[in-house]
This record gives C-alpha cells, structure tokens and sequence, in this order.
C-alpha cells in the first residue's frame, strides 16, 4: 500500500507555472530590486526560460514533477504488527502432564482440549497486556515470551500438546521459571525501587500435585511474592466422588498446596470440575485483573522518496545540458 506522508507539499506542483505567467505579464523595465550581476543572468531572465527547444521544457517539467513528488514522501506501508504497551505483564502456565488427557470436563473433551478452548478466549480478550505462556510437566518450557501479539499466544497454546514436557509435574520450577522470565524480560518491564516487577501476574492451571521438579512450591510461592509476582492457581478435573469401583474423578489434585500458593501471592485459588466452571474461572480473573485497554498496532512504513529523488538528479544532468544549448 503506497502512503504519502506530507500529501499537503503537493500544492508546489503549479509554482513554476505560477511565476512563468506572472513574470510574462509584469513590465520587464519597471523592475524595484538592484541585481549587480544582471549582465550574468540576464539571459535566465527571458520571457522563456526553458527556451525554444520541447525537449527541455518536457525535461524541466518532469525533473520539478519528480523533486515534488519526492516532498510528498512516499511510503509502502507493511502489514499491521501489534507494538508493546504500558499494560498488565501476564503469564499463563499450563499442566500437559500425561493425566490432562483425562476427557472428564463434561464435554466429551480432554482436560487440555477444555483448557485450549476457555483460555484461548480468555488470551484473545488481553487487549494492551503483554501475555506469555508456559507449558509444564516433569519439566517447564517457555512456549511465548511476553508479547502483545495475542494471536501466537493462542496458536502456541492450541499447538500444546499431552505429555510434550514429560509425565509429571513440576509446580514449583513452573512458577521459578516464570519468575526468571519477568526478571529479564528486556522491554516492557515495570519495576519499582526495590526491583520487583510491577503488574505481574501468573494464572497456574494443573490437575495434580508437585511431584516433580528442583523447587518446593511454597517456597517457589515465596519467592514469587518477594519478586512481586502475583498468582492465581486453578484445579482443574471432576470432582472426586465414591462409587461402586471406587472413587471416581480427580483424586490427584494437591488443593492445599495450589491454595498455598494464591494466599502467599496476594492472589486466589479457583476449582473448575468442568468447561463451564472453568470459563467462570477465567471470567473471574478478568475481572480481578481487567486488561489495559484496546491493543495499539503500528504499519512499518518503507521510505521510498529516494526513488524520485535519485531519478530527478538523474534527469538534472540533460536537462541542464538542453537548458544551456540556447545561450550556446
């Protein structure tokens, strides 16, 4: 898309016309200005200054046409591209342990299908917040760092798939990694005067206990409070209940440890046994930290003034030459 960024400079165009009619009908003797040097310009100062020759008028017209579009600044603007904002920092850290496969959210979908569905569409409404995801199992992965481009966050989390970081879970180096990445995000990061990150959010989602990883969760959970991170935890999974073979859902589920969690953090813990509660889980949250405002995007723009700036000077070179042939 070609985009003129001074398109007000295309008043210049008539000038030269202007003055040629203007100069024509003024009285050449009833000149006010002293020119000592009029011996020397005197030839420029003809009725016609491009003289006889059709050739050099087209040229000088072509070379002022191209000097004033060159003003004009011409640009190819580029696809919009989302910029950082000042907003919220928020990270989403997802289980893909090996029991997120479990389909008893109600639906007929895996606990992870549920997961992917609910929190795309919680992503997708963090207009002006920088959101990155984290994915866990035995180990954690960084899958999105902190960016406004909300529509990769979401691809990454419907691209996780069950068991892609190991088979079990590792609570805890979740939130230290979490913790590592707002300490060295390099753009966008508020901190105040004793180094903590402002605005800083995890939302924790798991259907089981800590049974992996180098760090305790509660201290992880201490840490996270000393860096100014704030997390909500969610558990997510049927609610355990007596049957005929034995208890039936999530049994599996540490609550103590994710309430733990949200309480030292200044944040809250939620129980989503099914799709439905989980999409008022992620409504809750919205609520409890809303999101900056609308998303700023910004057209990278290619300048491309010099293309008729280079041609103009290109052209200068004849159109002198024809000019001077009629004081020759």
């Amino acid at each position: 898309m070609i985009h003129f960024a001074w398109p007000w400079l295309a008043l210049l165009a008539p000038l030269p016309w202007l003055h040629y009619r203007l100069r024509s009908a003024a009285d050449p003797q009833s000149g006010a200005v002293y020119l000592p040097f009029l011996k020397v310009i005197g030839p420029l100062a003809a009725t016609d200054p491009l003289g006889a020759s059709r050739w050099a008028r087209a040229c000088f017209a072509a070379l002022w046409i191209l000097l004033v579009l060159a003003a004009l600044r011409p640009q190819v603007l580029g696809e919009p591209l989302p910029v950082p904002t000042t907003g919220r920092q928020m990270l989403l850290a997802v289980d893909v342990s090996g029991s997120m496969a479990t389909p008893d959210m109600g639906d007929g979908a895996t606990r992870l299908q549920s997961v992917q569905r609910v929190a795309g569409r919680f992503i997708d409404g963090r207009h002006g917040d920088q959101v990155g995801l984290i994915l866990f199992g035995t180990q954690p992965y960084m899958q999105a760092p902190l960016t406004p481009d909300l529509v990769t966050v979401h691809r990454f989390l419907d691209e996780a798939l069950v068991g892609i970081a190991g088979p079990q879970t590792a609570i805890g180096d979740a939130i230290g990694l979490a913790i590592k990445r707002l300490r060295a995000n390099p753009q966008g990061t508020d901190k105040d005067g004793n180094g903590r990150v402002k605005q800083a959010v995890l939302v924790l989602l798991t259907d089981g206990e800590s049974n992996a990883g180098a760090v305790p969760p509660l201290e992880a959970a201490r840490l996270a409070k000393q860096a100014g991170l704030r997390i909500y935890t969610i558990g997510v999974g049927a609610i355990a209940q007596a049957g005929f073979f034995g208890a039936q859902g999530n049994n599996d589920l540490d609550e103590d440890t994710l309430k733990s969690i949200a309480k030292t953090t200044g944040g809250e813990y939620f129980r989503a046994a099914d799709a439905d509660a989980l999409q008022e889980v992620y409504h809750r949250i919205d609520q409890l930290e809303p999101a900056a405002g609308h998303e700023q995007w910004l057209r990278p723009a290619q300048e491309w003034f010099s293309v008729p700036l280079g041609l103009a000077l290109a052209l200068s070179l004849p159109a002198v030459w024809l000019g001077a042939r009629r004081w020759d």
